[in-house]
């Protein structure tokens, strides 16, 4: 139903927040008299200077063997030809003296969700923007310190980073053939700088874009149905990825790493749930992770999964 209520309220030219799982089993939709009552706060691709709060946090990361025996697992997948990359995602405990409200208003990020005392997400990654009869997705792969000396060309010339960022790519470039014509990559592997807390991240993006029929928004809600789980945090083959990870991970993603977006009547666009703190009965619960292809080493994939633990 969930979709279907994307569909008629787009046809209808009626503006409206949705919210989407990682599974793209739980849709929400909010009209604007839906948002204006209930305990939702948005932004989209909006700059940021953060207030005075004091955005510290302090992890329980989970056991390296843990985490590794996760990652072999996806490795022995990738070696039996069921995946060739992995998005392999953990729970991280976390301690903050913040609400979710408050951890939303000083985030600095594009991209902003709360939904109402269940979550928070301030993600730098957009899923897909459409304007002008155009569809836009710029997939996020690659992650380094920016304060590494000669960062940007080290990430941008590791042979690991430059396969696992062609394979999403390559993916999405599919995904989008899905719902338009004349796919084509725009731009390819460009860095962006990510306020990471304490640290500065490099993150390596690349921009692809194909042609929609003029009357796209009449089926916006086919076109996020065809799109979903978003290539970027699942994998390649997307079927047999996901089963990957439902095996492997152990825990349930829920909204985690699904999308949320805004239709203003004209242009969508929206975002990946990435850098997501969920608040549970046993506090709160940061969730992160990364790609996963047979050149990975597991440390590195370890520490960069809690890189991402961060408030920015």
């Amino acid at each position: 139903m969930g979709f279907e209520k994307v569909n008629q309220k787009a046809s209808k030219r009626e503006p409206f927040l949705v919210i989407c799982d990682f599974l793209a089993q739980n849709v929400i939709v909010l009209g604007e008299e839906e948002l204006a009552c209930e305990d939702v706060e948005f932004s989209m691709d909006e700059d940021f200077i953060s207030n005075s709060h004091a955005k510290r946090l302090e992890k329980r990361a989970m056991e390296f063997q843990e985490y590794k025996s996760k990652f072999d697992a996806v490795i022995e997948e990738i070696k039996a030809g069921d995946t060739y990359l992995t998005n392999l995602t953990q729970p991280t405990p976390i301690t903050t003296a913040l609400t979710l409200q408050e951890i939303y208003e000083s985030a600095n990020a594009k991209f902003k969700l709360r939904y109402k005392d269940k979550f928070v997400c301030f993600s730098p990654e957009r899923f897909i923007k459409i304007e002008n009869d155009t569809i836009h997705t710029f997939p996020m792969k690659g992650t380094i310190d920016a304060s590494i000396s000669h960062a940007a060309e080290l990430i941008l010339a590791n042979e690991k980073e430059m396969a696992e960022h062609v394979m999403v790519v390559d993916l999405l470039r599919n995904d989008l053939s899905i719902v338009a014509s004349n796919v084509r990559v725009e731009r390819f592997r460009y860095i962006d700088t990510i306020e990471a807390g304490e640290k500065r991240l490099l993150q390596v993006s690349s921009h692809i874009c194909g042609d929609l029929e003029n009357n796209w928004h009449v089926n916006l809600g086919d076109i996020l149905k065809k799109l979903l789980p978003a290539g970027s945090i699942s994998g390649t083959p997307k079927k047999s990825t996901l089963e990957i990870i439902e095996r492997v991970e152990g825990y349930e993603r829920g909204y985690f790493s699904g999308i949320f977006g805004y239709f203003d009547g004209k242009e969508f666009d929206s975002a990946v749930m990435i850098r997501f703190i969920e608040k549970t009965q046993a506090g709160y619960i940061y969730k992160s992770g990364g790609g996963i292809t047979l050149d990975s080493r597991a440390e590195d994939e370890y520490n960069e999964m809690l890189d991402k633990v961060y408030l920015p």
